[in-house]
């Protein structure tokens, strides 16, 4: 079952299947949202208010939208890679192509932390440092 984000402002109402939402970007007093498939929005209401609207109306279930740092919500089901020296978070849109996202390091590693527990939960194998 498709399940789906209401994003309300005064002026617009947008419905988005939570699938297609690659992230979320802060930008001052605006959100801009871009999806899989390399549309893009942007509306007047600050991350923070996006991310009340996440919990509001994803309580009910495992939420696949991280916040990750203070100006990011990403969807870690387009996880491609995450480099920490480099900083970089790439994700993969619907075509197949990485869109890279900088982001500082200790929110990064955070993200890794949560991958990581997930994946020895589901029994998938654990990467070793010298990737074997």
């Amino acid at each position: 079952m498709d399940r789906y984000l209401i994003i309300k402002t005064r002026d617009e109402l947008l419905r988005i299947k939570i699938d297609q939402i690659l992230y979320f970007e802060a930008d001052r007093n605006y959100t801009k949202l871009l999806l899989s498939n390399s549309i893009q929005f942007t509306f007047a209401i600050n991350i923070g208010k996006i991310e009340e609207m996440l919990a509001n109306q994803m309580a009910d279930s495992n939420t696949i939208l991280l916040r990750v740092g203070k100006s990011h919500i990403i969807n870690k089901n387009h996880i491609l890679q995450i480099n920490l020296p480099k900083q970089r978070l790439l994700l993969l849109t619907a075509d197949n192509k990485p869109k890279e996202l900088v982001i500082s390091k200790d929110p990064l590693k955070g993200l890794k932390d949560i991958l990581e527990k997930e994946m020895e939960k589901t029994g998938e194998p654990k990467e070793t440092k010298d990737g074997n």
